[in-house]
């Protein structure tokens, strides 16, 4: 068993945001998965400007506060206790428009 201890990973440089890489690929041999946390204070945006795609299929969930996802030309509201699936490639930013801070639980998995 590995444990990854939030505290002890070293958070990315992404402007205002916490963004934190617990379990990165290649952390087994073959493994397929990146799983981490982020947390993202009000007024804050991730990417900075655009939309950006990933190689690898994105699945999120939302643990605290109330968020806008931008998928293409398309924007969404997800709250607390949501879950998101954003197929790979598809361009994508977040958005906390609101008065707390927003933490997300989120997963790369590469196909096959």
């Amino acid at each position: 068993m590995l444990i990854a201890r939030g505290q002890e990973v070293q958070a990315e440089a992404v402007p205002d945001v916490v963004l934190k890489t617990m379990l990165p690929f290649g952390i087994i041999e073959g493994g397929k998965t990146r799983f981490g946390i982020v947390t993202i204070p009000p007024g804050s945006r991730i990417p900075v400007s655009g939309l950006a795609p990933h190689d690898e299929d994105e699945y999120s969930i939302l643990v605290k506060g109330s968020m806008l996802t931008t998928i293409g030309e398309t924007v969404h509201r997800i709250h607390a206790g949501d879950s998101t699936l954003i197929p790979a490639g598809e361009a994508h930013a977040v958005y906390n428009d609101g008065e707390e801070d927003c933490v997300l639980v989120w997963a790369l998995v590469k196909r096959s």
